[in-house]
């Protein structure tokens, strides 16, 4: 039996070169992260494409450049070196950085606007909090954390204590998201 060692740290391209085998991989300060690939659920992905459709519409009302907003573990590079790179389920990039991203991109080379984590049966607090934390730290300026078992959003600002919602009261993306509002429990329906 052979042993495969990793290094201390690793950056985004060593990341990125590993096989796609089953592992679902992420680097925090050049630290790799890995679990077994999470199979997403029906609700997940129906929670993904409640928030991805809120969003598009917000986004189809605002003036030109837009921005862009993107699903499915969308790969985002938070810093380099040490490099954090993770992939976030919704993201809204705005329109400067989505104007230096290339078309044959993988990864969005910046902080979005908004991360969006969809909480699944199998995802530890600790991997989620780490990597809030991270996208904080790299002066990510919003991030809702929805868990689908309690019907809430976790909404995480940099210095500012953690507001919840639930399924009686209305989110705001104010001011990274101008104007944009919907109801908690429209992300559930």
């Amino acid at each position: 039996m052979s042993t495969v060692s990793t290094p201390a740290t690793m950056t985004t391209e060593e990341l990125l070169a590993l096989p796609s085998d089953g592992v679902d991989r992420w680097l925090i300060r050049g630290r790799l992260r890995e679990k077994p690939m999470t199979v997403r659920n029906r609700w997940h992905s129906r929670i993904m494409g409640r928030v991805a459709y809120f969003l598009g519409a917000w986004l189809e009302q605002q003036p030109e450049p837009r921005g862009a907003v993107l699903v499915g573990e969308a790969g985002c590079r938070l810093r380099r070196d040490p490099d954090s790179t993770v992939g976030i389920d919704v993201v809204y990039i705005d329109p400067q950085l989505a104007a230096q991203e290339p078309d044959d991109t993988t990864l969005i080379a910046g902080v979005p606007a908004l991360a969006v984590e969809i909480l699944s049966p199998k995802d530890k607090e600790e991997e989620i909090n780490e990597k809030v934390d991270e996208y904080l730290a790299a002066s990510g300026p919003l991030v809702w954390v929805i868990d689908p078992h309690d019907r809430t959003v976790l909404v995480y600002r940099p210095g500012a204590e953690p507001e919840l919602f639930n399924v009686r009261q209305e989110l705001s993306g104010d001011p990274q998201l101008p104007g944009f509002r919907v109801p908690v429990a429209e992300f559930f329906r």
